[in-house]
C-alpha cells in the first residue's frame, strides 16, 4: 500500500469530478431530437477562432474515478456531501447554505474527510478516541509509524 497525503486524495477527487463532468450526459430511452443536423460550409467557417475540444475520458480514467467515488462510502453523509462539493469546485458560500454550516465549519469537515480517506488509503484507520483534529495534524505523517 502506498502512503497516501491529503493533498493526493484531493488531486483524485478533484480529476474524478471532472471525468463524470466530461461524460455524456444520460438521455431517456428513445430520446431523439426531430431537427435535422446542421452543417457549416467552409464559407461559414472561415474567420471562426477553432474551438478545442477536450478528449473524452478513457476506460482507466472512469475506473479511477469510480473508484475515487467509493471511497466517500468512508465519511459521515454530510462530510462526503461537503467533500464532493469541493471536488466539484463549488464555492464555500454555498456549500454552508446547502450544509447549513459557517464557512469555517464546513472547512474543518472538509479536512477532517480527505485526512479519514488518507488514513484509510495508507491502510491505517485512526482510532476512534482520536479527536478529528489529530486525524488532520497527522494525515500528511502517515509515512511515518504512528502510535495510536
Amino acid at each position: 500500500m502506498a502512503d497516501w497525503t491529503p493533498a493526493m486524495v484531493e488531486d483524485r477527487l478533484e480529476r474524478a469530478a471532472e471525468v463524470f463532468r466530461s461524460l455524456p450526459e444520460v438521455r431517456p430511452h428513445g430520446y431523439f431530437s426531430a431537427w435535422p443536423e446542421y452543417f457549416h460550409s467552409f464559407a461559414d467557417q472561415v474567420g471562426q477562432e477553432p474551438r478545442m475540444r477536450r478528449p473524452k475520458p478513457g476506460p482507466r480514467d472512469i475506473t479511477e474515478a469510480e473508484e475515487a467515488l467509493l471511497w466517500l462510502r468512508w465519511l459521515e453523509r454530510d462530510d462526503a456531501r461537503i467533500v464532493w462539493l469541493r471536488a466539484n469546485r463549488t464555492p464555500w458560500k454555498r456549500i454552508g447554505w446547502e450544509i447549513g454550516l459557517s464557512r469555517p465549519a464546513a472547512n474543518r469537515h472538509w479536512q477532517y474527510g480527505i485526512a479519514l480517506i488518507a488514513w484509510r488509503l495508507s491502510g491505517r484507520v485512526p482510532s476512534g478516541k482520536r479527536s478529528r483534529r489529530f486525524v488532520v495534524e497527522n494525515a500528511d505523517r502517515l509515512s511515518r509509524k504512528i502510535v495510536l
